[in-house]
């Protein structure tokens, strides 16, 4: 995970496997972010896996961030990610922001 702060926005580069061994972390430090920014953008376009545990991850996030009034979207994500929010009928809330060069203030 690597942000980039621009004002009060922030674009996270999330890279390798978003799954189970990692969603503690993960959690922990975007909701960091959540807490001083406006917009939060979780760029997924380096992640070669994502887990139920992963998608948990994004979804409490994504309740945390409405909860504080914060924009929270994905971008850049691949086929397999669609699918998974396809499946857990997530995609609706996140497919708008999570075309390929979706921009950030």
């Amino acid at each position: 995970m690597n942000p980039e702060d621009r004002g009060d926005a922030a674009i996270v580069y999330c890279t390798g496997r978003l799954t189970a061994e990692h969603c503690e972390t993960f959690k922990t430090e975007v909701r960091k972010l959540i807490n001083r920014r406006k917009q939060i953008a979780l760029d997924l376009q380096k992640v070669d896996r994502m887990d139920s545990s992963g998608l948990g991850a994004i979804v409490g996030l994504y309740i945390s961030a409405k909860k504080q009034d914060c924009v929270f979207e994905l971008v850049n994500y691949g086929e397999s990610i669609r699918e998974l929010l396809g499946m857990a009928h997530l995609l609706s809330v996140f497919e708008a922001c999570g075309r390929y060069g979706t921009r950030m203030p």
